[in-house]
């Protein structure tokens, strides 16, 4: 028969490759579920194109909002006060059509002073706003 009585001096020399099996089968399966996932690396950045579509704001008909290092701002070319910048953005953007906003600042600008000019855009009525370096 195939049993063995046990007083044998003979170890037992089989390998038994179920195990081996098994966790090999695991990890398969584990590899397979986490593979999509290690493809999708990165963020994705909308550009836009260079030129000009129709039914799109022309740089002539937005509002431009430029920021120099000494601090100076100009809107649409006129200079203007940190004080008077809320209410004359405000005339600025319900004059204007489509309520689009760019802001132009130098690589030395503080960030804070940006996202002041950002958030008083937004706040007095802009729908749309771009970021422009100088």
């Amino acid at each position: 028969m195939g049993f063995s009585t046990g007083n044998s001096d003979e170890g037992i020399t089989d390998i038994n490759v179920t195990p081996l099996v098994d966790v090999s089968l695991v990890l398969v399966i584990i590899f397979m579920a986490v593979a999509p996932f290690a493809v999708q690396s990165g963020i994705k950045v909308l550009q836009s194109k260079s030129s000009a579509q129709v039914g799109k704001v022309s740089a002539s008909e937005s509002i431009q909002v430029k920021l120099t290092l000494d601090g100076v701002i100009k809107l649409n070319g006129i200079e203007v006060s940190m004080l008077d910048f809320p209410a004359r953005i405000a005339q600025a953007i319900l004059a204007s059509k489509d309520k689009f906003v760019i802001i132009k600042a130098d690589d030395g600008n503080k960030v804070g002073e940006v996202v002041t000019m950002m958030d008083t855009a937004k706040q007095s009525g802009a729908l749309k706003m771009a970021l422009m370096k100088n």
